[in-house]
């Protein structure tokens, strides 16, 4: 399988004042195990947080304001975590990866930092944007490719769908080199087998969005019960005393 980069709706060749207000669906899996969706919001367009669903955003261009949230700004090289109201753009340009049947925790964050905090694999390091609030949530990642990365090949067990914010590079499959510059929005299908790669000149840094993970917090693992002590004894280990469902 492919990868799918989507050079059409390249947000950066685009000024904000001069797209027409739309809210754009790009990727649609919603029968996915992990149902997942991919809309560009652009203009002055409007677009309504569905039931049920958590909404990652990243703002490219301009500002949005979360209706939902007391009127809250979210400006370029922002990133937010919606879970009810509206995101409306001002004359603004942003990506919107909904997650279906998931609620998650609202929040607002940005700019993303100049390096990651993670170390990941080959030189790159990534960072939790929003992380999962319980262990298997969904999440949405800063992945930093610095110059002359080379990527060894790999898959992921589900979809990743991403955004370009900093430098360029390719992204390689066994049978395409897929060149990537700022505002190239990509999908990379469940199993795909590839790799990342930067010259010598510049860095690659892209928004990364999973809809699972294998990751955080669980009922009888967190910090408040693991740091909770009874006679020395973490609360995590006292069966008796633990919260029920």
């Amino acid at each position: 399988m492919s990868i799918e980069v989507m050079h059409i709706v390249n947000l950066f060749k685009f000024p904000a004042s001069s797209v027409i207000p739309q809210v754009n669906l790009l990727y649609d899996e919603s029968t996915d195990i992990f149902p997942s969706k991919l809309y560009e919001l652009s203009g002055n367009a409007k677009f309504t947080v569905p039931e049920n669903s958590t909404c990652f955003l990243y703002q490219h261009q301009g500002h949005s304001v979360l209706t939902g949230h007391y009127n809250l700004p979210v400006y370029a090289g922002m990133y937010a975590c919606v879970t009810a109201g509206e995101i409306k753009a001002m004359n603004g340009q942003a990506i919107i990866i909904e997650r279906l049947n998931y609620r998650g925790m609202f929040s607002i964050g940005g700019e993303v930092e100049p390096l990651g905090r993670l170390r990941y694999i080959d030189g790159c390091t990534d960072s939790l944007l929003v992380p999962p609030v319980k262990f298997g949530d969904a999440c949405l990642n800063a992945l930093f490719f610095p110059v002359n990365t080379h990527q060894t090949p790999h898959t992921h067990p589900s979809v990743r769908i991403g955004m370009v914010i900093r430098g360029h590079g390719i992204c390689a499959t066994p049978d395409h080199q897929v060149p990537l510059v700022v505002g190239d929005i990509f999908v990379i299908p469940t199993d795909t087998i590839h790799s990342f790669h930067t010259d010598a000149n510049d860095e690659l840094v892209v928004i990364a969005y999973h809809p699972d993970t294998d990751f955080g917090a669980k009922d009888e693992d967190h910090p408040m019960i693991n740091r909770s002590l009874v006679n020395g004894v973490s609360a995590r280990f006292i069966d008796e005393i633990r919260t029920k469902a």
